[in-house]
């Protein structure tokens, strides 16, 4: 059965799942006003009151939605796509269809695949490169901390591993918060299109994919050295959690901050050093997890005020909600805490000249630059801040972590001796 136009519209924020229960919602309103309702609860509905080009108009002290309905009807009786109503009464041009991607890499893969592929996000791949950066970070400090130094063949290896497995477990992750947000994401603009949520990919589907996901992630896992696989597991808890914590905390940004953070410490298993035993790199491990949970906190602050509108109407939680008129105050206070760990870090492991300059100096310009210029009301300019942010902070202390590398390996700090002999 074909949905009827107005009952679209009706749907938008307000989340009525059908038109039974649209019935019964303007069936209490009309009691309240003292009207016989069915007749014309079910007039609403179909547009029958009067008939569809009717110009008799409901009593003026109709509930005003449904006096919104009649207004809409006699005004386009032939328009087909309604307005969108909002908490307020307030009517908006209507949100615009799904249409396929025409360009990009989702324009040539299989039509039948496109829905999955955007479901793990593949178009939009900045959120794998801040899941991956954490493991680079973690990579090239804990090879200036093995013994010997490692080898750059053995950091490339694990560096490519490593993002392999950001690439799955960040698609397994965006499955796993789609899934929870299947009820949410339809009444936010910015997601209702996405492939669960418009219905191009059914729960059931999405569950047996994740599965799919998670096992070629252990696959990636396996690849490491073994104990990888112990340090990793405990993750898993936050990946499920995280979009849990959206209806229970203002803070789900802090448990993102936990999930995206994690790969800051599995580098040093990966090249064989035991955390457990060694504990400059348990300290170094933690300090640089520590600063990258405050780093997730705040590129997800200024994401989240994307969405502040639909998240304050779906009854979804966020730091950006909770702190709103001070964000700014709060980004400043992150970006110190992140760069002071890092720096932290950089002195429990040892690190040089390169680090402190490279890493720590270009996080700060980086971290000030974006604080001050981003514009947080505007949609587009918070969305450019959080892709670029990525390459401005995130490269900027993956460059300087990789020159103090290849000064230590070259000794170049030892006057060209050479680490490896």
């Amino acid at each position: 059965m074909a949905t009827n136009p107005l009952l679209q519209t009706l749907r938008g924020p307000l989340a009525l799942p059908n038109s039974s229960r649209l019935a019964n919602i303007l069936h209490g309103s009309f009691r309240r006003h003292q009207f016989s309702t069915t007749k014309h609860v079910n007039a609403a509905i179909s547009g029958k009151e009067g008939g569809a080009h009717s110009s008799q108009p409901f009593p003026s002290h109709f509930p005003p939605l449904v006096a919104r309905v009649h207004q809409y009807r006699a005004i386009h009786p032939h328009q087909s796509a309604a307005p969108t109503v909002s908490s307020q009464g307030a009517t908006s041009d209507a949100v615009p269809a799904y249409t396929p991607p025409t360009s990009g890499l989702l324009s040539v893969i299989p039509k039948a695949a496109v829905p999955y592929a955007e479901l793990i996000r593949l178009d939009k791949p900045t959120g794998t490169y801040y899941l991956f950066l954490p493991c680079l970070f973690s990579t090239l400090v804990s090879a200036t901390m093995a013994t010997p130094i490692a080898t750059p063949a053995a950091v490339l290896g694990t560096t490519a591993l490593f993002f392999t497995g950001a690439l799955v477990m960040r698609g397994a992750g965006c499955t796993i918060n789609d899934l929870w947000d299947r009820n949410l994401d339809p009444h936010v603009a910015r997601t209702r299109l996405r492939p669960i949520a418009r219905k191009a990919i059914s729960p059931q589907a999405a569950v047996v994919f994740t599965g799919g996901q998670l096992l070629t992630g252990l696959a990636v896992l396996l690849s490491f050295p073994f104990e990888c696989f112990w340090y990793a597991t405990p993750s898993l808890l936050f990946v499920a959690t995280y979009p849990l914590a959206k209806r229970v905390t203002h803070y789900p940004q802090f448990v993102l901050g936990l999930t995206f953070s994690w790969g800051a410490m599995m580098g040093f298993p990966a090249l064989g050093i035991d955390l457990l035993s060694n504990q400059a790199a348990l300290a170094s491990a933690t300090l640089l997890y520590s600063s990258n949970v405050a780093w997730t906190v705040l590129y997800d602050m200024i994401y989240a005020h994307m969405d502040i509108k639909d998240d304050a109407k779906a009854g979804i939680k966020s730091i950006a909600l909770k702190h709103e008129k001070e964000t700014k105050a709060v980004l400043t206070g992150l970006a110190t805490v992140q760069v002071g760990l890092l720096t932290a870090c950089g002195l429990t492991a040892g690190m040089g000249p390169v680090f402190f300059v490279g890493s720590c100096g270009s996080a700060a310009v980086a971290l000030g630059t974006m604080i001050w210029r981003v514009q947080l009301k505007e949609v587009k300019n918070c969305w450019w801040w959080f892709k670029n942010g990525c390459w401005f902070t995130g490269g900027g202390i993956a460059l300087g972590l990789f020159g103090e590398y290849l000064c230590q390996y070259y000794g170049l700090y030892d006057g060209g001796k050479d680490e490896t002999s």
